[in-house]
């Protein structure tokens, strides 16, 4: 069993209303080990959505939480950025200023617009998935303050709605290259279990980015549920651990401290 679920959101987030406690009693029941907190903070973008975190008050309530449930369950403090390369001076001051455990880079806004609103598939059409993966490699090429890369092919969750297909062959060349970036620059890619939540086959991303991540020589995945509600933790974690296996792992990591800790799948 996965014990650690190392993405989830919570009320200082801006598209979660659930307190941080509620999502620490639900990993109780569910027998987790451990949680880490990833609060959205995607700044300088326009959105109808305010995603720039509280992070002093963020930083506060989750310690709280920590000493109050100290001895039951590991709670760890991580952040979601939402990377862009016209800001990454101020995410690395910003991740060297906070002690976080974990740093998420994901990308959620390209040319401006988040892939979750038509409009992104409007202005990009059949190049929408090609746009996204693109625009990835660019920003870790250049931004380098985080540690796992979130739902590296966050965009075809939204893609099947507007007529598009994805495979990963038809996007290798670029993926492939996003892969080796991560393995160079000693990330991790993120399994993420809320491809599944949000009715696709596999997670985010599949099995055959794992694989060719595997054979690439990657070794560090991490594993979270993207939960912006309690009913969301864990989601099927089963599927995720019997992909890993399928694809040659033996363990993922719960990063502490900014440095990834191992445990058997």
């Amino acid at each position: 069993m996965i014990y650690y679920d190392c993405h989830l959101h919570s009320n200082f987030s801006g598209d979660s209303d659930t307190p941080p406690e509620e999502q620490i009693k639900k990993a109780l029941s569910m027998g987790l080990h451990g949680i880490c907190f990833t609060d959205h903070h995607d700044y300088d973008v326009v959105s109808d959505i305010d995603f720039e975190l509280d992070i002093p008050a963020y930083m506060e309530e989750i310690s709280r939480l920590k000493e109050l449930y100290e001895g039951k369950i590991e709670i760890l403090t991580g952040i979601e950025l939402g990377i862009q390369l016209h800001i990454g001076d101020y995410l690395k001051k910003l991740v060297d200023t906070y002690p976080f455990d974990l740093v998420i880079g994901s990308m959620h806004f390209i040319d401006g617009l988040d892939p979750y609103y038509d409009q992104y598939f409007t202005l990009h059409g059949k190049n929408a998935y090609r746009r996204f993966f693109e625009k990835t490699l660019e920003r870790i090429e250049n931004v380098k303050c985080y540690d796992t890369l979130g739902h590296l092919d966050y965009v075809i969750r939204y893609g099947a709605a507007h007529g598009l297909t994805y495979s990963y062959s038809e996007y290798s060349d670029v993926i492939d290259a996003i892969l080796k970036r991560l393995i160079s620059d000693g990330k991790a890619p993120e399994i993420n279990s809320g491809g599944l939540a949000r009715g696709l086959s596999q997670p985010n991303p599949g099995k055959e980015v794992i694989l060719r991540y595997r054979e690439l020589g990657g070794e560090v995945v991490t594993i979270g549920s993207d939960a912006h509600t309690p009913a969301e933790m864990g989601f099927r974690f089963e599927e995720c651990a019997e992909l890993l296996r399928n694809c040659g792992f033996e363990y993922y990591g719960v990063y502490k401290k900014r440095i990834p800790v191992m445990y058997r799948l």
